[in-house]
């Protein structure tokens, strides 16, 4: 297992995705209102997943210089998408939302851990 990422390319991809992602959220579009919708989360809550993000972002960047920080980022980022997949099972919301955003971002994710960080 390495400490700091190899490659790095992954990880930056990971970070630009979730820095968009962020982005996006701040105003978010009808996909996105309609996915936190679904799950039951509460409007007030949203501001949330969007510091969630921009703080993975940071330490997945971080991460690329200083040993250790990159893959608990990435740990990290899975953990989310994880308690995400969660989220959407129990409240039933199997849409498109669930199958390609958060499934989708779970797969990435632990991809870029195996990837530069254990293979």
């Amino acid at each position: 297992m390495f400490d700091v990422p190899d490659p790095t390319w992954p990880v930056i991809v990971l970070a630009v995705i979730l820095g968009g992602d962020a982005l996006v959220s701040m105003r978010p579009p009808a996909l996105i209102r309609d996915c936190l919708t679904s799950v039951n989360l509460p409007r007030d809550y949203w501001w949330a997943l969007i510091w969630i993000k921009i703080v993975a972002v940071a330490g997945l960047v971080v991460g690329i210089w200083q040993p250790g920080v990159g893959v608990a980022a990435t740990a990290g980022v899975i953990a989310y998408f994880l308690a995400a997949s969660y989220t959407h099972i129990r409240a039933r919301a199997l849409g498109q939302a669930f199958w390609v955003n958060c499934l989708g971002m779970l797969g990435i994710s632990t991809a870029v851990l195996l990837y530069s960080f254990v293979f």
